[in-house]
């Protein structure tokens, strides 16, 4: 089994930045993703970046990309979500996620590819 733990988040005010870092436990394939997920309340949860673990390739959703930056740290299993020029709607609940296996990259921003969820972290962005 695979223990996902997140850390970072909070509040800030638009045109600020925050750092999000996950940390996966456990035993986990050679070959697999990372991802960073989000709820709004009243939407549903929406993949916005992911990471393929071995190569470093990473997918963004269009609401972040530019925005948010994805990176990884294999020694440690760790993967961090930088978000810079924070905007209101960036307000939401966010979740780390891990696969068990390579993921096609055309759906790696799809919740259903992902197996392991982290417990989830409050960003709130005020105008």
């Amino acid at each position: 089994q695979v223990h996902l733990v997140q850390s970072g988040g909070g509040s800030v005010q638009a045109g600020g930045s925050l750092r999000l870092s996950c940390v996966a436990s456990g035993y986990i394939a050679s070959s697999y993703y990372m991802a960073w997920f989000r709820q709004a309340p009243r939407k549903q949860r929406e993949g916005i970046a992911s990471i393929y673990m071995v190569s470093g390739s990473t997918t963004y959703h269009p609401s972040v990309k530019g925005r948010f930056t994805i990176s990884r740290d294999n020694a440690n299993k760790s993967v961090y979500l930088q978000m810079i020029n924070l905007k209101p709607e960036d307000t939401a609940l966010y979740y780390c996620a891990a696969s068990r296996t390579w993921v096609p990259p055309s759906v790696a921003l799809a919740q259903s590819k992902f197996d392991f969820w982290g417990q989830g972290t409050q960003v709130t962005v005020s105008s």
